[in-house]
């Protein structure tokens, strides 16, 4: 089993296909939210193509299950072939149930008692382009960053990932190298 895990690629081809040459073998992507809208507050990007994007993810071989962000309004439905859920998606994958969620209006407790009420082996959350792995009860919460506008730093420069779950590993990724940033184990 292989999961590609993405969130927050704010319209931005780029940084999808470098994600995705990460996830070339994988059976599934779960993205987390803020697909393709370009808000305000990042200004004008170079490289911005909000459908570029869509027909990237339109023609991917690889199923998608997306949890809308508060970047994803309804319309995108006309543009993506594939449905942008609301607000939670759940998946249960190799026994492993997985419940993703932008995560912009949840805090430490609610997604605690969400994922204890689901009994989630795994939560998944976007919206602060920052990357994490942490247990959180009996669960993982992993929130991949962002591989469009990341607010994640090495040496002072920005490096923008994505995560990975096999079978026996978790791990967040730089999308630029593979190099693993985080990393725990499933066993």
């Amino acid at each position: 089993m292989k999961l590609g895990i993405i969130s927050d690629t704010h319209g931005m081809p780029q940084a999808w296909e470098k994600a995705i040459n990460w996830f070339a073998d994988a059976d599934l992507i779960l993205h987390a939210g803020d697909v393709l809208y370009h808000p305000p507050r990042i200004g004008s990007t170079p490289g911005y193509d909000l459908i570029g994007l869509a027909e990237l993810m339109n023609t991917s071989s690889i199923p998608i299950i997306i949890a809308r962000g508060n970047c994803d309004p309804e319309v995108y439905e006309e543009i993506l072939t594939m449905p942008v859920l609301s607000p939670y998606a759940h998946v249960e994958v190799n026994g492993l149930r997985i419940i993703i969620n932008h995560g912009h209006t949840l805090d430490g407790k609610r997604l605690s008692q969400t994922a204890e009420k689901y009994r989630a082996d795994i939560f998944i959350t976007g919206h602060t382009h920052i990357p994490l792995i942490e247990h959180c009860g009996k669960c993982i919460h992993i929130n991949p960053g962002s591989p469009s506008h990341p607010k994640f730093e090495q040496d002072g420069a920005p490096v923008p990932t994505a995560g990975i779950i096999t079978d026996n590993r978790v791990q967040i990724i730089n999308i630029q190298t593979g190099e693993e940033i985080l990393g725990i184990s499933l066993a």
